[in-house]
């Protein structure tokens, strides 16, 4: 959710904040005021393409910035910054690194969602109906669930038929070389770490003179007749008969004892390397061969040997589809018709889960439009089942919402409303009836009050505050019958003179009455300043 989103320079705004509530937050102010600027703002934070058209008149650049919480775990906020210039070029942060727009519209653009500005509802797109759906029905998301990962299957084994057939074509030209290759690689038959172990070994075996003959000098120099050893004990004996008459000499001694402890064991060593050497002219001339061998490989088909094996399995894979054509093909084609039968019987369960949730679905978001008064308005919810040509990842089914204004009139998408605080309703009652499911934190309702009074003035209240139980809601409003059910009541003003500017002011106590009566009649009068008052007490 929003914990606070900071503007500067935006259409009339030269500098406001808002630090919304976790649950409703209301805006509110004469028309005209700038309240869509801050929609704009939104907007930005989520990926919205921008121009030079929201940068405040004479200003070099518009800048909004906002943290965002995404649970309890501070090190999972988002801190996001986008700034856009004069001319028209946008710049992004995103939690202090750079980040392009399409960055932000994939990680801060699912958190939030506004609902009344058509081209960002994903109820108006009918791609989503069958995800919102899902979304409310346990059964309906398990069964998708399962589907999906048959739908998976199915398509990887037809990929691997695809492949195979393809391969089992292969050109005379393609089946030559293959074949080549398969017959030089086999003949030498070449192992895993094979070419690194011979050639370590020849660098040794080549030089096996000179490592005999120094590792054999340096085991005598440190432990022969008069090598470092003998020199180190003498050393050691004047010390140890000195320290006798000076004892800050014994540490010396102690040192040179260690040292050679050192020396025996490197004295050791070198005798162990010169003793292991053996130098054998045919085993090297062997080693010399296969060596060539591996590294005609790599030149031909290289120019590594893991590319090597590469290829051998290429070649190996192409000349068995061809030679084994007719029992691959059968082979994959089984597995084909398996996992297709399989992905047909997931079909039938989630199209029946689909099928068994949508007249449910419907009726509860029916029953909230109901509350909301909107004269027997109903959603429509149409679940087709699709031939197996048009089945997709997301179903093998067709779900449409469809809105129906009354009950003698007949449904029509929902694209075809054409009221904006119609469409913003609807969009109320389908994530009042999802809750918490939907997956979104933050929900930013735009008109959603357009053409409502009296008693539907009050449903729409208590619907929106029952929404802000499971979301954070953010309502520009012009209702008081909302303002007062809000627990953060921001006020947008405009200024007069030559530069107006928008102004976002947090407003309580007096001041939120005051707000309050404003909108009731206009002015704050003794009888609107009393019945401001009286909505705010049962809220307080």
């Amino acid at each position: 959710m929003i914990d606070e989103i900071n503007v500067r320079d935006i259409a009339l705004i030269r500098a406001a904040s808002l630090a919304p509530s976790p649950r409703l937050t209301v805006l509110t102010g004469e028309t005209g005021a700038g309240k869509t600027a801050l929609v704009s703002a939104c907007k930005l934070l989520m990926g919205a393409r921008a121009d030079s058209s929201v940068v405040r008149e004479g200003a070099p650049d518009a800048e909004v910035a906002g943290r965002i919480f995404r649970n309890d775990d501070p090190a999972d906020d988002i801190v996001v910054n986008r700034r856009v210039g004069a001319d028209g070029r946008s710049r992004a942060t995103l939690n202090g690194s750079m980040a392009s727009v399409a960055e932000l519209a994939r990680t801060v653009g699912p958190l939030i969602e506004l609902c009344g500005q058509h081209e960002y509802q994903a109820l108006l797109k009918t791609s989503e109906h069958g995800r919102i759906l899902d979304s409310w029905h346990d059964g309906a998301a398990e069964a998708g669930a399962r589907y999906r990962a048959a739908f998976e299957a199915a398509r990887q084994a037809q990929a691997a038929l695809d492949e195979i057939q393809a391969q089992a074509s292969a050109s005379t030209a393609q089946l030559d070389e293959a074949r080549f290759a398969l017959q030089q690689i086999e003949a030498a038959n070449p192992q895993p770490g094979e070419y690194d172990e011979v050639r370590d070994w020849l660098a040794k075996a080549e030089h096996a003179e000179l490592l005999a003959r120094n590792s054999h000098g340096a085991a005598e120099a440190l432990s022969g007749d008069g090598g470092a050893l003998d020199a180190l004990n003498t050393a050691i004996a004047l010390i140890d008969e000195a320290s006798r008459a000076d004892e800050d000499l014994a540490p010396y001694a102690q040192s040179l004892r260690e040292t050679c402890f050192v020396v025996e064991d490197v004295a050791r060593d070198m005798a162990g390397y010169c003793d292991d050497i053996e130098f054998d002219a045919a085993s090297l001339a062997q080693a010399q061969e296969r060596l060539g061998v591996l590294a005609s490989l790599m030149h031909s088909f290289g120019p590594t040997m893991e590319e090597v094996f590469a290829r051998w399995d290429e070649a190996s894979r192409l000349v068995s589809a061809v030679d084994d054509a007719d029992e691959c093909v059968a082979a994959a084609t089984a597995a084909l018709q398996e996992a297709e039968e399989a992905l047909a019987r997931a079909a039938d369960v989630y199209n029946e889960q689909r099928i068994q949730a949508a007249p449910a679905f419907a009726e509860a978001v029916g029953a909230v439009l109901s509350q909301l008064e909107m004269g027997g308005a109903a959603l429509v919810c149409t679940v087709a089942p699709l031939p197996r040509a048009q089945w997709t990842r997301q179903g093998a089914a067709s779900v449409v919402f469809e809105f129906k204004p009354g009950k003698s009139m007949q449904p029509r998408p929902l694209t075809r409303i054409a009221s904006g605080g119609e469409i913003s309703r609807v969009m109320l009652a389908v994530k009042v009836v999802l809750g918490a499911k939907d997956g979104t934190e933050t929900l930013i309702f735009d008109e959603v009050d357009a053409g409502v009074g009296g008693s539907a003035a009050n449903a729409l209240a208590d619907v929106l505050a029952r929404l802000a139980e499971s979301h954070q809601v953010i309502a520009i409003t012009h209702l008081a019958q909302v303002a007062v059910r809000a627990d953060a009541h921001y006020v947008v003003s405009k200024t007069n003179g030559d530069e107006p500017r928008t102004e976002l002011t947090l407003v309580e106590d007096d001041a939120r009455v005051a707000e309050v009566a404003r909108i009731l009649s206009g002015s704050a009068t003794e009888a609107s300043l009393a019945h401001a008052r009286e909505m705010l007490a049962p809220h307080a």
